[in-house]
């Protein structure tokens, strides 16, 4: 019986193909900076000017990028289960706001996004498309030198956890895209599905590190596998 309500995970994988850095690979991210200098709570107190200098980069790669064949894909899928009386539910570890710009609308950030700030005093939050400082002051409370990127650092809890599995819980296939596999707690979804008793695939550039818990996998290019994944979907609830 096909899927009525699919819930899908995506990571750095997806926006790869769009010029977007990945984290883990060789050459990504975190072989060039110590992550516990940027993205832990920690290194912000230490060095809070070192820590927004470098999201401010991150922010300013994002401004020329453009959404990939599979962001597209899977903005199409959403449209044609909800048409069937269906849904797709987005959740992302990504940052950006690619899935948003290739036509998704339910889209869960559990790692927040890039394009806002948030004050790290009263947890105010609001787009921000600027450089980030220490000098900044929050709208809501009027503090000044709080303004964070709305991102989740190591050792915080990730975002919106609890409409993430109840999503989760009313899937019937669940799919991976573009994950490694070893970043928790999203790493231990698709376990959550398998013993929920929902089909699972995994649609990578190569096999992840938890690719045994799947029970397909389709590998290649995001680019490639996920619109022709789609468009057998689609083809198969016409």
């Amino acid at each position: 019986m096909l899927a009525k309500n699919i819930f899908i995970l995506t990571g750095a994988g997806v926006s790869a193909e769009s010029g977007l850095s990945t984290f883990r690979d060789k050459g990504g991210i975190w072989s060039q900076y110590r992550l516990e200098e940027v993205a832990s709570i920690q290194g912000y107190e230490r060095n809070p000017s070192f820590v927004l200098d470098f999201y401010n980069m991150r922010r300013n790669t994002h401004g020329g990028i453009e959404p990939n064949a599979a962001h597209v894909a899977l903005a199409q899928l959403e449209e044609a289960w909800s048409a069937r009386g269906g849904s797709v539910t987005l959740c992302t570890q990504n940052v950006d706001n690619l899935h948003e710009r290739g036509g998704s609308k339910r889209v869960l950030h559990m790692h927040g996004e890039i394009a806002k700030a948030r004050c790290h005093d009263c947890g105010a939050l609001a787009p921000y498309d600027g450089d980030l400082s220490v000098n900044l002051g929050c709208a809501a409370c009027g503090r000044t030198g709080g303004m964070r990127p709305h991102v989740v650092w190591f050792g915080e809890t990730p975002l919106l956890m609890d409409e993430i599995y109840e999503a989760l819980s009313a899937a019937d296939l669940f799919v991976s895209i573009g994950t490694s596999g070893n970043v928790y707690p999203a790493a231990g979804f698709v376990a959550a599905a398998r013993a929920a008793g929902m089909p699972t695939m995994e649609i990578n550039l190569e096999a992840s590190e938890n690719a045994h818990l799947f029970d397909m996998g389709r590998y290649g290019k995001a680019s490639e596998q996920v619109p022709a994944w789609v468009t057998e979907m689609v083809a198969l609830a016409d």
